[in-house]
């Protein structure tokens, strides 16, 4: 996996666009954002009757805390009750100093309903790390800051904000994580899993594969203590949005419209298209059964799941 990671910045407000959109485009995307927070509460519960503890983080697409992904609208109490803690990018910092007020403000009354709120920004000088750090901690938030030579999420910065040798056994409990989303920088997997562990991270957010091998449970366990000997938290990436062409459940012959469920081709990433994710076939790639995404996931350990590309319902219908 030699792509970077990184998602959509939702600088525009998504409600705000939607009422701009036709009548018939914005009804879909309405239908679309409540079939999104279904998916997210079915992979919630089929996870959650394996392992009770298990994490659920959406990746974006905060409206879906929202009836029809708007905030002006009540609150959506059984996808938050779904869901253990909710991720954003560049809330303060996409390298100037921006403090996003739409998803601020948001996040402000969605964090009284989930465990932990945690956010990745992107920062052009070292001079920032600390005021972005204070930012976030301000609010309550988490925090990982990346500066431009680690955009894409290979590399394991040398400080960690609020270091601790606490054991961490729920989400609620981390003071600070890491993404490290793209394992180009390392030559085997050992070498990854041994970087990993000589860290003092709280949570570990890595994906499922090193390239085309999976961790397995054992090499996870490796994972689950610090460097200093308190435990930690590892979860998994997983795309639930877009279909990946360099993941083991691509088929040959498939691309744009075969299957019909493969509906558009996912601007900037040539290797990914965006799924009509409330396709049973494509649910049943993603969770519901022992060759299932989510399944391996569990079977190889992880803590939880990260739901990257939440924000889909809003990207079929529109530029993106």
């Amino acid at each position: 996996m030699n792509r970077p990671k990184y998602l959509f910045n939702a600088l525009i407000p998504i409600a705000i666009i939607i009422l701009g959109c036709s009548c018939k485009k914005e009804e879909k995307i309405k239908n679309a954002a409540t079939k999104m927070q279904e998916f997210v509460i079915e992979i919630s519960n089929y996870s959650k009757s394996i392992n009770p503890n298990f994490i659920i983080i959406p990746q974006n697409g905060i409206e879906l805390g929202y009836t029809d992904a708007n905030p002006d609208n009540t609150l959506m109490l059984e996808y938050l009750a779904a869901i253990d803690g909710i991720a954003v990018e560049e809330l303060f910092y996409n390298k100037t100093l921006i403090t996003d007020q739409y998803r601020l403000n948001i996040l402000r009354q969605l964090k009284n309903y989930v465990k932990k709120i945690i956010v990745s920004e992107y920062i052009s000088n070292q001079e920032q790390v600390t005021n972005a750090f204070e930012k976030n901690t301000a609010e309550g938030f988490s925090c990982f800051v990346r500066t431009e030579n680690n955009y894409y999420y290979n590399q394991i910065p040398d400080f960690i904000h609020n270091e601790n040798s606490e054991n961490i056994l729920d989400l609620s409990d981390i003071k600070n994580f890491i993404y490290l989303l793209n394992p180009e920088n390392f030559s085997t997997k050992n070498e990854m899993i041994n970087a990993l562990k000589n860290t003092n991270y709280d949570l570990l957010l890595i994906d499922l594969f090193f390239n085309d091998d999976i961790f397995t449970n054992d090499e996870i366990t490796q994972l689950k203590t610090k460097k200093n000997g308190g435990k930690r938290l590892v979860i998994s990436y997983i795309n639930i949005g877009a279909a990946e062409k360099y993941r083991y459940y691509w088929q040959s012959g498939w691309k744009l419209g075969n299957p019909a469920w493969i509906k558009k081709k996912y601007k900037g990433y040539s290797d990914e298209y965006r799924v009509e994710f409330w396709n049973q076939e494509w649910k049943n790639i993603i969770f519901g059964n022992d060759s299932s995404y989510i399944k391996k996931i569990i079977d190889s350990g992880f803590d939880g799941a990260f739901l990257d590309n939440t924000e889909s319902f809003y990207f079929l219908y529109h530029k993106g």
